[in-house]
């Protein structure tokens, strides 16, 4: 059942995206969790306090948004009329938490202007969706910036969501972009959040731990290239700061005999990231057009997997 759900959340994202209308009227969903996130952070992230306590604070928060997501997307789907109904109107609201065209639209963004020669129109693209400097990229750091959110972003913004709604269905895609989003504003490591941050960031870690390996298959299967890219994959993937991310990101420079990763910088410091498939090429602009058409065989994969699963249970 839950299969269906999420299938055909991921139908009617492919369809509208999140449409701008609403966007401008209502917002979206991950944004209404992300105010709900710094409101938490403004009152519980307390520099006043010391570490262990930011840490302890953090845990609480982190715990409590969780139960409040799980109990009032659980209390909502019982609301929810039985049959096909209440499968339409669950994949209508599971429909937001789905990224598949979101995530295509904006790396091909990046790839017409790259393609044409255009390195500012291709730094502002990419800078919408890297957390990198963009004006300290060359062509070929354009490229694999944009490569590399394409393949993190498969997992975590595709792949993760539709694992967890499979599993748990509105709650747990819900809970998943909840967890997501909070990785994404406090996980990181800035004084500010490196300890209230700190259980966000690892229970990130835990619920990506199988969608990214998945995801990382995924993109094998559909390579055309499946031994070298399953061969990167496997000796590359650890190679990523994060335990995860190297998956997909080392399963895709594989696939497209590419050089990814490797050093960047961020706020004008020197991250020095060591490469993916470093002996490979940097990528050019017809690269990126070959990494979407892999990603949307990708997805195809995962609708098609979706679709069985949805026939046999």
């Amino acid at each position: 059942m839950f299969a269906g759900v999420m299938l055909l959340a991921m139908g009617i994202e492919a369809l509208l995206a999140w449409p701008a209308v609403l966007h401008a009227h209502i917002g979206h969903p991950v944004t209404w969790m992300g105010r709900l996130i710094a409101v938490c952070d403004l009152a519980c992230n307390r520099e006043r306090d010391g570490p262990k306590m930011r840490q302890m604070a953090g845990v609480v928060v982190v715990a409590a948004l969780c139960a409040l997501v799980w109990g009032g997307t659980t209390l909502l789907v019982n609301l929810l009329p039985g049959g096909w109904l209440g499968v339409a109107m669950t994949g209508l609201l599971a429909w937001p938490l789905v990224a598949t065209r979101s995530l295509y639209d904006h790396v091909q963004a990046v790839v017409l202007p790259l393609g044409r020669g255009q390195l500012g129109a291709a730094r502002q693209a990419v800078a919408m969706i890297v957390g990198r400097d963009p004006e300290r990229l060359d062509a070929a750091g354009v490229g694999r910036a944009a490569l590399e959110s394409l393949a993190e972003s498969t997992s975590d913004g595709v792949v993760a969501p539709i694992f967890w709604g499979v599993i748990f269905g509105l709650p747990g895609i819900a809970t998943y972009k909840l967890i997501n989003t909070m990785d994404s504003m406090i996980g990181h490591l800035s004084p500010r959040h490196t300890a209230f941050g700190w259980a966000a960031a690892r229970l990130d870690d835990l619920v990506n731990l199988v969608p990214a390996r998945l995801s990382g298959l995924l993109v094998v299967a559909v390579s055309g290239q499946w031994r070298e890219s399953l061969a990167v994959m496997l000796r590359d993937a650890g190679k990523h700061r994060s335990p995860n991310a190297g998956w997909p990101e080392a399963a895709l420079a594989g696939a497209l005999h590419l050089r990814l990763s490797g050093p960047r910088v961020y706020d004008d410091a020197v991250s020095d990231e060591p490469w993916v498939n470093d002996e490979a090429p940097d990528p050019t602009g017809n690269d990126l057009a070959r990494g979407l058409q892999l990603y949307l065989r990708a997805v195809g994969l995962l609708a098609g997997l979706l679709a069985v699963l949805a026939v046999v249970t």
